[in-house]
């Protein structure tokens, strides 16, 4: 029984999720390989990227390219730059759906205003979205919309009147008050 095979070995994986503003300096990072042990290592691998995919227009449509033996799928909205990086073995694909996914998710969440001072004002949403989206590296979740109620819901302030919550988060609010009514 030598050909016993860990789960990861037949999921994609995600090496990091960059969110890097106009000037490609970090606005949210997340790191799942030990590619990069060190934190300058990191910063290294950040600016090198930037600075290559800087004159691309991926403005509309995903890019693809390799860089360092890595595949990089890249985005740009306004003032902030989306990568996620994969093995050279991975598929550009799922890649792509997951770059997808993320970008569509924080464009819904932050109800298409997606710009340096929109993310960094809700961080905290962009986190609980990368965190949705991948967990150690394994990709979870690529449709924007679960991504986006799962994330409505981990954020929802129960306090805030029903009038200023979005549907899901009333429906979640409701359904909390009616589990709360029928335990007791």
């Amino acid at each position: 029984m030598s050909g016993f095979f860990s789960s990861r070995d037949f999921c994609p994986a995600v090496k990091n999720i960059l969110i890097l503003d106009s000037e490609g300096k970090r606005v949210a990072v997340k790191y799942y390989s030990d590619e990069w042990p060190t934190n300058s290592a990191k910063l290294a691998f950040e600016k090198s990227l930037f600075a290559k995919t800087l004159k691309s227009n991926a403005r509309t449509e995903a890019e693809i390219t390799m860089f360092d033996s890595n595949i990089v799928i890249y985005k740009s909205a306004q003032d902030l730059h989306f990568f996620i990086t994969g093995g050279d073995d991975e598929n550009e694909l799922i890649l792509v759906g997951v770059l997808q996914g993320l970008f569509d998710a924080i464009a819904l969440l932050l109800r298409n205003t997606i710009d340096k001072r929109e993310a960094l004002e809700n961080l905290d949403i962009i986190f609980l979205c990368i965190d949705e989206i991948v967990d150690q590296g394994m990709i979870l979740e690529t449709d924007a919309n679960i991504l986006a109620g799962k994330v409505a819901i981990q954020n929802m302030d129960v306090s805030a009147p029903l009038s200023e919550q979005t549907i899901s988060q009333a429906l979640a609010t409701a359904r909390e008050h009616l589990t709360k009514t029928l335990l007791k």
